[in-house]
């Protein structure tokens, strides 16, 4: 039987936010936008926000209604980012089995590493209390018996949560569990059930596992059936790679200034840059994406005959693929890279479309000393046009 183990930060962004401004705590916190920003939306909500009623997902005009006297902050993904990679270098120093979900929680294989805790309670706190040391913020874990079961544990107890569920544990913690909680079951598939009476995961338990492919379908009857009985096989997938890294922005006002688009892909790609070379990747695709102000969105890609990993390659393609547009004023650009490779892959004729990666080592020691974004290309910098 395994030993899995769920981390989860408590409101990450916030806890963030808390953390390099003191005068924060206590106070309902909302990241995503300005109060008075038409189209934000909340990433995150601190929890004394979350007792108005706010929750990530969330408009930021609706957020205003529900907590008028929150503070309203726009956030700081780069920063975020730091944090974060603070964090998942810890988790190896607990299991060399790690799969990380998001910027924030990650599941640890512990099975066989029980023996250098007292108790599982104790490895958990060990997590958390090493989680706090290194950061000064805190984390809810979940221990259980296989994912499903450590992921709902984790979200149990939260803030700063800590909760181990045995076999014996399992019938009597799912019994009273919404069908809403069982991975896999969105808004439209929680309907169906709801309508065949299923409310609780001790409705699902009379029924066969026949009977529920046959009402609610093969795929989620055979779901919904083993993982209300606490049945959930999947290993914790540590060897999973990105298949690509992006970054997109959703503008405060519609823009169709060349210049600002220009800018902004100067901005997106290197930061995109960054995040390749510092997972050891190389890319031959890049894409970009828009969103024009009616909500039509298009992508362009080009595939090139030779990776790269450096941000003047991220940059020049994405404007070139930007320049075969016909532009109308646009709400959301993104640039992304895929078709990964562990090492470069030249092209077999010298060009001067490969740079010097001088330049980006540089630079990134620069970054990797102070913090992302410490140095950075004059491109990157408004102009007059650019911020009209």
């Amino acid at each position: 039987m395994r030993t899995i183990m769920h981390v989860d930060m408590d409101a990450f962004f916030a806890a963030v936010e808390v953390l390099d401004h003191p005068e924060y705590i206590g106070k309902p916190l909302i990241i995503g936008g300005r109060k008075d920003s038409p189209r934000g939306v909340v990433s995150t909500a601190s929890y004394e926000a979350r007792k108005f009623g706010v929750h990530s997902a969330m408009p930021i005009a609706k957020a205003a209604l529900l907590c008028p006297d929150g503070i309203f902050i726009p956030g700081r993904m780069a920063r975020y980012q730091e944090v974060s990679g603070q964090i998942h270098r810890i988790f190896p120093e607990f299991s060399p089995l790690v799969e990380p979900l998001s910027i924030d929680e990650a599941f640890l294989d512990m099975s066989g590493c029980e023996h250098f805790y007292p108790s599982l309670e104790e490895m958990g706190h060990s997590l958390k209390c090493r989680i706090k040391d290194q950061t000064g913020i805190t984390a809810s874990v979940g221990i259980a018996p296989n994912k499903f079961l450590a992921k709902l544990a984790s979200d149990w107890q939260k803030p700063d949560g800590l909760l181990v569920l045995r076999p014996q544990d399992i019938q009597g913690f799912l019994h009273d569990l919404p069908v809403g909680k069982l991975w896999g079951v969105g808004q439209k598939s929680e309907a169906v059930l709801h309508r065949l009476n299923l409310r609780y995961v001790r409705d699902i338990l009379p029924h066969s596992l026949t009977w529920l492919q046959e009402n609610v379908g093969s795929a989620l009857g055979s779901q919904i059936y083993y993982l209300s009985r606490g049945i959930d096989e999947r290993p914790v997938a540590s060897e999973t790679e990105a298949q690509s890294i992006g970054h997109e922005i959703t503008f405060a006002e519609d823009r169709k200034s060349l210049s600002f688009l220009r800018q902004q892909l100067a901005q997106m790609g290197e930061k995109v840059g960054w995040r390749l070379r510092e997972q050891g990747f190389y890319a031959r695709t890049v894409s970009i994406k828009v969103r024009f102000y009616d909500f039509k969105t298009i992508t362009r890609s080009h595939t090139l005959n030779y990776s790269f990993n450096d941000d003047d390659t991220i940059f020049r393609e994405a404007l070139h693929l930007l320049e075969q547009i016909k532009l109308q004023p646009v709400r959301l650009l993104g640039v992304t890279v895929s078709n990964f490779s562990a090492g470069a892959q030249l092209s077999l004729f010298a060009t001067d479309d490969q740079p010097s990666s001088q330049v980006n080592e540089l630079m990134d020691a620069i970054n990797r000393k102070f913090q992302p974004g410490a140095i950075t290309k004059g491109r990157t910098l408004p102009t007059d046009e650019s911020s009209s």
